[in-house]
């Protein structure tokens, strides 16, 4: 008997663990789905849409630009340090600009949405599940995912990828100047580096990335928050749960963008 109970413990161990990823993903799959009827309905309610545009995407354009330019001058300058006397320093100019459009400028950008934005929703939506707000919005006859979860969805879509693209640029010209007042390198010399081995492709899987991106975030986000039980506590592990499952999906995703795209 106690051998037996041995080897149940692992067995109920797997099985809840494989219950639990269940659970998650059919909550997450209801909610895409209630999302997508929603916004082929136009049932959205168009004024928290618009706040949520400002609120992901205005407010969080200082922490980006900052980001970015931090992105560009360091790539810039480790760049410069390895192919100094041994590469021909105008590779420097595609070097900086393909790892900031292919890798840093999304993924930076996606975790600092993590942070910022994907935090935020779930200690929001965390908040009003523990006070009974969303009960009340049930009761009024207001469906929870129109009012609060499809808009913030669909802002992450439209959002991010606007992001991005001004990382890109930001990050660019950042290591473009650096490169010059560290290396000497000019401005000429840099671009003609870069369009020596630019493909347009590059920026369609940028933005193919901040689309991903956009999408993930919000939705574990606000996943997570409906989830939350347990008062002001509950909230707090929640919102720290969320982060990192976030974080994790970023990255998760980034890795398989390069067999599924770049073959």
């Amino acid at each position: 008997m106690r051998q037996a109970a041995f080897y149940e413990r692992p067995v109920r161990a797997v099985g809840r663990l494989w219950e639990d990823w269940a659970e998650h993903g059919g909550q997450l799959g209801l909610l895409v789905w209630s999302t997508a009827v929603a916004a082929v309905r136009l049932r959205i309610s168009s004024r928290e849409f618009v706040r949520q545009l400002y609120v992901m995407g205005v407010q969080s354009i200082p922490i980006v630009a900052v980001t970015s330019i931090l992105t560009g001058i360091v790539t810039s300058q480790q760049g410069g340090y390895q192919f100094t006397a041994t590469i021909p320093l105008y590779v420097l100019g595609s070097v900086t600009v393909t790892s900031v459009v292919l890798e840093l400028a999304p993924v930076l950008t996606a975790v600092v949405l993590v942070g910022r934005v994907g935090a935020r929703i779930t200690a929001e939506l965390g908040t009003m599940v523990v006070s009974e707000q969303i009960d009340a919005y049930r009761s009024l006859g207001r469906d929870p995912v129109i009012m609060l979860a499809a808009p913030r969805i669909l802002a992450g879509l439209v959002v991010m990828p606007l992001l991005v693209g001004l990382s890109n640029i930001i990050g660019i010209f950042s290591g473009m100047v650096a490169a010059q007042l560290s290396l000497g390198l000019s401005f000429e010399t840099f671009l003609y580096g870069a369009r020596l081995f630019w493909h347009s492709w590059d920026l369609f899987y940028s933005f193919m990335k901040a689309v991903a991106f956009g999408f993930a975030i919000p939705v574990i986000a606000i996943h997570m928050g409906f989830r939350t039980t347990g008062g002001a506590e509950g909230v707090g592990r929640t919102t720290t749960a969320s982060v990192m499952f976030q974080t994790l999906t970023v990255l998760i995703l980034d890795a398989l963008f390069p067999p599924l795209f770049l073959q």
